[in-house]
C-alpha cells in the first residue's frame, strides 16, 4: 500500500495544533525555540526530530565560535553550557605525500583564526540546548520524522505530517501499526541541517533557488579518538590542504584536540569531485596514513565514526529564506561560512532572526504569510557581513586548489589588511555538483591500500562503532525513481560511484543470478549523510524519512 492509500483507509490522522512547528532540533531549531519562548512564554512551541534523541543525528568538526550562543543565552557560562576547551593554538599545513609545510602563524587567513573559541562535542552542545529549551516549555519530540509537508487552501505551509509506524517492507500495516500525526501551526520553522528532505521540497515548490547559483557541498568523514596522553594537546586545531587531494579535488581535513585526552578529526571532500573512482571515505583512511597526522594519533584508539553532507555554496547560493507560512533556518538554507568551517553560530544566529520575525507577527495577529521582516533582519546583521565576505570562497577552488589557495590569501589575508572588508568581485557557479562526475573510462581509477584495523578501517566496522540501527521490517528509505538506472547508467558510464561515496556501504552492485548485476540498498547501514541525494549522477535516488529513531546514535561526536 502506498502512504496515501494507507491513509485513506486508516485516516484520517490525529492533529495537533501550536503556534509555531520546529522541524529539527539542532542548533538552528533549538535557537528558534527557545528565543521564541523568551520574548513570549504563552507561545506554544514544539520541535520535531527525527533522532533518538536530541543530538542523535548531529554531527559536526566542531569548532564553535560562541558569539551567536552568547546572544541567544549571555549566562550560558552559569547554566553549564558544554564549551569547556578554548582553541589554545592554530596550525594550517600543507600536505605532500610524504612532508608537509606550516603556514606562519602570520600569514594563516583570518577565517583560520580561532582565538575565543572552543573546541566541542556538538551533539553535547545540541542536548544541552534541548535541555534549556525544555526548561523554557518547549515541547521536543524525539523519534518522530516529519514525513510531509501540509499546505492549505491558499497554498501555504499549515504544518507537518509525521511518517506512519508499523509499516512492513511489502508496504503493508502490520502489528504495532500507527498512523502519523499532523502538526499544524500558524508557522512552520524548517532547520533539518544540509539538504533536509522537506527543505528540499519546500525549495523546490515555492522556488526559493530561482536566480541563485546551485548549492554546492561536501561530506564530512569524521572520527573521535582516545589519545595516548603524551601525545594530548588540549586545545589545539589543526587544518590541511593538499594531499591527497589532487590538483582538481577539493578537500581538507581538521584534526581538534579536545579535553580528556580525546581528539576529533575528519576529512572534508567537495561533491563536485570529478573522478568516479573517488571514495570519500577511503580519503580520510589515507590521510590519516600521512607522518603529520599519524604523529597524532599513534598509540590511541578510535571510539566513534560519521558522516554529514554539509552546504558550502555560501550566500550566492543562499535560497529566499521564507515562504507563505515559513522559513528555512541554519544549514538547511545553508548558511555555513565554508572559509571558516564553522555552521553552527550561523544556525542559531538565523533561529534568533527568524523567531524575532515570527514573534511580531504572532503578535499582530498573522498567520501562514511571507515572514519578509526576518530575510530583511537577516541582510542586516553580522552573520550577512561574515557570509559576504567569504561568498567566493568554495567558488574559486572550482579553478583548481592551487589558485583557490592564492585567492584565499588574497581575500581572507591581503584584503582585510589594506582595510577591504568585503572582496569587491564576486564569482558564480554555474553547475550543480551531480553533473561534474567524468566518465569512468576517461580518468585513473584510485586503488586505496586496505585497512590495517588499527590506525585506518573499513566502513562496516565504522557504521558499528557509529551505533547507527534501523528497524528491518520497514519501507526502504532511500528511494529510486527509476530501478534501471543504477546499472543502465550509473554502473555502465560512472563504473557504479555511489558504492563508493556513500560512507557507509548502502549501495553495492552484486549478481542478478541471471549474468548481470543490480544494485543492492543495504538501507539499515544509513548514517543519514543525504550524500546519495547529492551526488547521484542522475538524481534517481531520492532520501525520504524512515521510521523515527532510525539512524546514527552519536555519543561524544
Amino acid at each position: 500500500m502506498s502512504p496515501e492509500e494507507i491513509l485513506a483507509q486508516y485516516g484520517p490522522r490525529e492533529s495537533m495544533a501550536y503556534d509555531v512547528v520546529v522541524v529539527g532540533a539542532g542548533p538552528g531549531g533549538l535557537a528558534t525555540a527557545i528565543r521564541l519562548k523568551q520574548i513570549d512564554a504563552d507561545l506554544s512551541v514544539v520541535v520535531l526530530e527525527k533522532g533518538s534523541e536530541p543530538g542523535a543525528h548531529i554531527l559536526s568538526g566542531a569548532v564553535m565560535d560562541p558569539r551567536a550562543l552568547t546572544e541567544l543565552m549571555p549566562d550560558w557560562k552559569e547554566k553549564g553550557a558544554p564549551l569547556d576547551q578554548p582553541v589554545t593554538g592554530d596550525e594550517v599545513l600543507f600536505l605532500g605525500a610524504a612532508g608537509s609545510r606550516s603556514v606562519p602563524h602570520f600569514f594563516i587567513p583570518d577565517p583560520f583564526h580561532n582565538h575565543g573559541n572552543y573546541v566541542v562535542r556538538l551533539g553535547n552542545v545540541v542536548r544541552w540546548m534541548a535541555a534549556q529549551a525544555e526548561a523554557l516549555g518547549v515541547e521536543i519530540f524525539p523519534g518522530f520524522a516529519a514525513a510531509e509537508v501540509l499546505y492549505d487552501e491558499q497554498g501555504a505551509v499549515r504544518g507537518v505530517a509525521t511518517g506512519n509506524m508499523g509499516v512492513g517492507k511489502d508496504g503493508q500495516p502490520h502489528d504495532g501499526f500507527q498512523l502519523g500525526m499532523e502538526l499544524t501551526a500558524k508557522y512552520t520553522v524548517f532547520a533539518e541541517g544540509a539538504r533536509g528532505h522537506l527543505g528540499k521540497r519546500v525549495i523546490e515548490h515555492y522556488q526559493l533557488a530561482k536566480g541563485r547559483d546551485p548549492q554546492a557541498y561536501a561530506i564530512g568523514v569524521k572520527e573521535l579518538w582516545e589519545l595516548d596522553p603524551a601525545r594530548a594537546r588540549p586545545g589545539l586545531v589543526v587544518h590541511t590542504a593538499g594531499w591527497p587531494m589532487d590538483e582538481h579535488t577539493y578537500g581538507g581535513g581538521f584534526l581538534y584536540h579536545l579535553d580528556g585526552n580525546q581528539a576529533t578529526l575528519g576529512f572534508v571532500t567537495g561533491l563536485d569531485y570529478q573522478n568516479p573512482w573517488l571514495s570519500p571515505f577511503e580519503e580520510l583512511q589515507r590521510w590519516k596514513t600521512h607522518p603529520a597526522i599519524r604523529a597524532h594519533l599513534e598509540g590511541g584508539k578510535r571510539l566513534s565514526y560519521g558522516a554529514r553532507a554539509i552546504t558550502a555554496g555560501g550566500l550566492n547560493a543562499l535560497p529566499r529564506l521564507v515562504f507563505p507560512g515559513g522559513a528555512l533556518v541554519g544549514c538547511e538554507a545553508g548558511t555555513l561560512n565554508a572559509a571558516r568551517i564553522k555552521g553552527s553560530h550561523a544556525a542559531i544566529k538565523t533561529g534568533m532572526l527568524a523567531a524575532d520575525a515570527i514573534a511580531v507577527a504572532l503578535k499582530a495577529g498573522r498567520s501562514h504569510d511571507v515572514l519578509d521582516a526576518y530575510p530583511e533582519a537577516f541582510d542586516r546583521s553580522w552573520l550577512h557581513a561574515e557570509l559576504e565576505s567569504s561568498r567566493n570562497f568554495k567558488v574559486w577552488f572550482k579553478q583548481g586548489n592551487t589558485i583557490g589557495a592564492l585567492m584565499t590569501g588574497v581575500e581572507h589575508w591581503l584584503l582585510p589588511r589594506l582595510g577591504i572588508k568585503s572582496p569587491p568581485w564576486t564569482r558564480h557557479n554555474r553547475k550543480p555538483d551531480h553533473l561534474r562526475l567524468h566518465a569512468a573510462s576517461q580518468v585513473e581509477p584510485i586503488r586505496y591500500p586496505k585497512p590495517d584495523g588499527v590506525l585506518t578501517f573499513d566502513r562496516l566496522s565504522s557504521v558499528f562503532v557509529s551505533n547507527t540501527n534501523h528497524e528491518e521490517n520497514q519501507p526502504a528509505h532511500l528511494t529510486l525513481k527509476d530501478a534501471s538506472v543504477p546499472v543502465a547508467v550509473n554502473l555502465a558510464v560512472y563504473a557504479g560511484p555511489e558504492s563508493r561515496y556513500c560512507p557507509a556501504g548502502v549501495y553495492e552492485f552484486v549478481g542478478d543470478g541471471a549474468g548481470g548485476e543490480r544494485l543492492q540498498i543495504n538501507a539499515q547501514n544509513c548514517v543519514h549523510c543525504k550524500t546519495c541525494d547529492i551526488k547521484d549522477p542522475t538524481q534517481n535516488i531520492v532520501w525520504v524519512a524512515p521510521e523515527g529513531g532510525g539512524g546514527p546514535n552519536y555519543s561524544g561526536m
